[in-house]
């Protein structure tokens, strides 16, 4: 079964909207994963908009699941990683300022620098996943830098899918598919709802997890934590 890695970075940006503790982050990882989540994802940007340095610390030794950090791999990223021992290091593009992780890896043209960092992440005892588009050629050297596994970059697909799901999946099926074949494990997130996840999953059912925050909080201020986290884990189901 595909697991449901929680990001819960839109709970830190409740509780920075006042200071203080409330929402507790801590709390809200450990009952997401009470509730039937097999994974806690953070991403820590440099500006702590939502998830903060500190909250690294605190959360490593609580989560009991698989713990994912994403972010830019610089000496900052990689000094987190190497102090809390996550079960996953998810690597992505994103520059300093930018709202939210809007595209993947070149990597190609980061060749090298997505090889040395990956190097160094396996010798921490990490497992990577690299934060891709659908290119296969992209594709083909996230096996070639040594990444574990690829995390693809569904926005596009959850853009289109209202329109016309087929033709919005088809380039993500194809990635995958390369992506199995090379060696690499499947991930996918950014965008991934109650509205369209089955179908990805139907489509891609060797799916190793998705990462899903901002729908998933989102649906829970109207059907609550767990049930929503119950309903997510139903449309991954496989029947």
């Amino acid at each position: 079964m595909t697991r449901l890695s929680v990001n819960i970075n839109k709970i830190a940006t409740l509780r920075n909207a006042r200071g203080g503790k409330n929402p507790n982050v801590v709390n809200v990882a450990k009952d997401c994963e009470r509730f039937g989540a097999k994974g806690i994802t953070i991403h820590p940007r440099p500006d702590e908009r939502h998830i903060t340095t500190q909250d690294v610390y605190d959360l490593a030794p609580i989560v009991t699941t698989e713990f994912n950090i994403e972010g830019y791999p610089d000496a900052r990223f990689l000094e987190l990683i190497q102090e809390n021992n996550p079960a996953q290091a998810t690597l992505v593009p994103d520059p300093p300022g930018v709202l939210t992780s809007n595209a993947g890896w070149d990597t190609i043209k980061n060749y090298d620098f997505l090889k040395d960092v990956i190097s160094q992440l396996k010798e921490m005892g990490v497992r990577t996943s690299i934060f891709i588009g659908t290119n296969p050629k992209l594709v083909e050297a996230a096996a070639k830098v040594g990444s574990d596994r690829i995390e693809l970059y569904t926005e596009p697909y959850a853009s289109k899918y209202a329109m016309d799901r087929e033709k919005a999946v088809k380039p993500f099926v194809l990635a995958a598919k390369i992506a199995q074949e090379a060696g690499l494990g499947i991930n996918a997130g950014h965008d991934l709802s109650l509205a369209n996840l089955k179908f990805l999953k139907e489509q891609i059912p060797f799916m190793d997890e998705v990462s899903i925050g901002h729908a998933l909080i989102c649906d829970a201020l109207y059907y609550g934590l767990e049930n929503t986290i119950q309903l997510y884990l139903r449309e991954l189901r496989e029947y």
